[in-house]
């Protein structure tokens, strides 16, 4: 076989973000609400309207809300990148979920026992599926590239952000639209973490408090205009940031709590900092996974404080606004670190207050915003089954 030439690795351009949250839809009101008031209780996205998004009130009624979500971020993250031209092989979808269409699967199970198998929708399987959300982007958008559906619980979003960039940087495709999407806010859904006491028993959501007493659940979406930094330009898109790498790893530990010495996310974070091509002490903003689980920060808390010493880079967790959506919640995260980037401040960690004596020390940012100069900042999730995905961007330039 010829000897290959080596591959010349591709700048990434952020050109359009789009996120559906609780704490607010639309990027404009999103940052308003990191900015804002601590919240309590699960972490709804309220008045959430789809019909803007699809041809009628039919295709509604066949998207399950998980699908919805998605394909909102992404109309936003397209209409402020526009749409690049070209090839729409070379334009690809990513769109990961942890749990998929949760809601349809509970009604459609209640309508089935109630009035039997016959009066189950047909639609069922394909509003349930997971990889509906990417396929319904890639069809309103004609991309036609790798369509694609990460499923790595909490840790889905920030896979499939590193996932899209690489087939960028690696040549494969020009353009991918990147992000996660979930709605599994039912009532089972809501059951089956309390009873797991995965959830605060005050649905309060403190990160790296030393009250901290669980997650509070969420749902949204969050989706990024990836392209090629060059094509960008030549176009006339406005770059946001650029992504320099990503890294995955797994724990190999336990089904949902972390490896306590923070193993798994050392070598994540150390993985994504050499695969940027920068030393981890070039990293000045930490974006934490930050659940206000006891064994998720202190493990986490553990692995930053390993690999950037005291005080180390800024650390902020919007979960305490946000909540923590899932597989959604890495993407959404993804687009709060673009906002950092852009407004030059980093949101504090809401409810944090009373540091945890028995915590690796961490500069978190808490009580007021925190103004920076902007640098290369490292977006974390950790979820459950062990894995790890860690993403770092850098001020468009």
């Amino acid at each position: 076989m010829a000897e290959r030439p080596p591959l010349v690795r591709r700048r990434v351009a952020v050109t359009g973000i789009g996120v559906v949250s609780s704490a607010g839809v639309g990027k404009d009101a999103f940052w308003a609400g990191l900015l804002g008031d601590h919240p309590q209780g699960l972490r709804r996205v309220a008045d959430f309207d789809p019909t803007p998004y699809y041809a009628n009130p039919k295709e509604v009624r066949r998207a399950d809300r998980f699908e919805q979500f998605a394909t909102a971020a992404a109309a936003e993250a397209v209409e402020q990148s526009g749409l690049p031209g070209g090839d729409p092989l070379r334009h690809g979808v990513i769109i990961g979920t942890g749990i998929g269409g949760l809601k349809t699967i509970e009604e459609q199970t209640i309508v089935q026992h109630q009035k039997g198998p016959r009066r189950v929708s047909p639609f069922l399987i394909p509003m349930v599926m997971g990889n509906a959300p990417a396929a319904a982007v890639s069809m309103r958008y004609g991309f036609q590239g790798p369509c694609e559906t990460v499923v790595t619980a909490c840790a889905a979003g920030t896979h499939s952000v590193g996932s899209g960039a690489r087939l960028i940087s690696s040549g494969r495709c020009d353009a991918v639209l990147a992000g996660s999407t979930e709605a599994a806010m039912t009532d089972t859904g809501v059951a089956g973490f309390t009873n797991m006491t995965a959830m605060s028993s005050t649905l309060t959501s403190r990160p790296f408090d030393a009250r901290r007493d669980g997650f509070v659940m969420a749902e949204g979406a969050g989706v990024l205009m990836l392209e090629e930094w060059e094509a960008a330009e030549k176009r006339g898109a406005t770059i946001l940031a650029e992504i320099l790498g990503s890294a995955s790893t797994a724990d190999a530990h336990h089904i949902t709590a972390p490896a306590p010495d923070g193993s798994g996310a050392i070598a994540c974070i150390e993985l994504a900092a050499y695969d940027s091509g920068i030393s981890p002490r070039e990293i000045v903003h930490v974006n934490a996974h930050g659940t206000s689980t006891p064994l998720n920060d202190a493990a986490e808390a553990e692995a930053i404080a390993k690999v950037f010493g005291t005080p180390g880079p800024a650390v902020t967790s919007i979960k305490g606004i946000t909540g923590h959506a899932l597989g959604a919640a890495g993407s959404i995260e993804a687009v709060s670190v673009v906002l950092t980037l852009l407004h030059e401040l980093i949101p504090p960690t809401a409810g944090y207050e009373v540091p945890d004596p028995e915590m690796a020390p961490i500069d978190v940012v808490h009580g007021a915003p925190r103004p920076w100069k902007p640098g290369p900042a490292i977006s974390n999730s950790f979820g459950f089954g062990g894995h790890n995905g860690c993403v770092v961007f850098a001020p468009a330039s």
